[in-house]
């Protein structure tokens, strides 16, 4: 008969993997439903079967030790793989897809990317049950890392480490002005007439603000914010209202709007959207079924 330990390293490795990915066993054990004192007897069994220290324990706080690292890249793969073993299955043989599909995405990825891909997706896989999360890029990182989701998209321009990011879409840089505004009337802009009028931008925390900020800095231009607003969509409203003038990606413009664009690739890069993924996270059917209706090029032709 097998060691009692060797029987129970499904559920082992699963407690060590989760406590690994969320860096604390009380919260390990919420996720998992389990007490405390079961998610650490499970760690420890793995400490005395492997002979090392999966985790230096600093009071409340744990870090993963060098071979903790290691057994997590091989373990990880494996306990996700089980998790999803109905689903592969299958996928494998055919059969309707089935399952569950979490997506993370900002507010204007909801808004101007998803949606054609969403509704195909639902009318492709009609069984599976879909949820998309609006959030914001850092709080779609901390989904990721805590397995809440499959997968992000979004735009990133910073990778961490532990993150991996695989741009699919590329948006140009627009200014937008009223039709009425005295930019409107000009042949050419450069960046020190834009500077000279009050600008519409997200709020500060965000990547356009910090993109805005470095070029007119680049430049050693003066700049005026004259209002904040979250979501493109406001922006654009109190642009046409004349309020002031923005820069935005042409991700939020379909050509509808009452507004001037101008291209100002000139000055600001592009910008590219893509899907985000932890590393070594792996993906289920439905998420790699969702991710090739964006992009059927993505695993390389695989259909596994």
């Amino acid at each position: 008969m097998k060691p009692r330990s060797r029987q129970n390293r499904l559920s082992q490795l699963r407690g060590f993997c989760t406590t690994a990915q969320l860096g604390s066993i009380s919260a390990a054990a919420d996720k998992l439903e389990l007490s405390q004192p079961s998610v650490s007897m499970q760690i420890q069994a793995l400490e005395k079967e492997f002979g090392v220290m999966l985790f230096e324990r600093r009071g409340p706080k744990i870090k993963l030790t060098p071979e903790g690292e290691g057994l997590l890249e091989i373990a990880l793969p494996l306990v996700e793989g089980m998790e999803t073993l109905p689903e592969t299955f299958a996928a494998r043989c055919g059969n309707p897809a089935h399952g569950e599909l979490d997506i993370a995405a900002g507010e204007s990825t909801l808004l101007y990317l998803l949606p054609q891909f969403v509704e195909r997706f639902a009318n492709d896989y009609p069984e599976v049950q879909f949820r998309l999360h609006n959030v914001t890029g850092r709080d779609g990182l901390n989904m990721l890392r805590a397995d809440e989701v499959d997968f992000a998209v979004g735009s990133m321009v910073d990778v961490p480490d532990d993150i991996s990011y695989r741009p699919i879409f590329t948006y140009d840089p627009m200014l937008i002005a009223a039709p009425q505004h005295p930019l409107a009337a000009r042949d050419e802009l450069s960046l020190d007439d834009i500077s000279q009028y009050g600008l519409i931008l997200p709020p500060r925390h965000l990547s356009t603000w910090r993109m805005v900020k470095s070029v007119f800095e680049q430049h050693e231009l003066d700049y005026e914010v004259r209002l904040e607003a979250g979501g493109w969509e406001v922006i654009k409203k109190y642009v046409e209202l004349n309020l002031g003038i923005s820069i935005v990606t042409d991700i939020c413009l379909d050509g509808s709007e009452n507004l001037h664009v101008r291209p100002m690739g000139r000055y600001f890069k592009s910008r590219t959207y893509g899907v985000v993924t932890r590393r070594g996270k792996f993906l289920t059917p439905q998420a790699k079924a969702f991710i090739r209706l964006m992009d059927k090029d993505f695993f390389g032709g695989s259909r596994v």
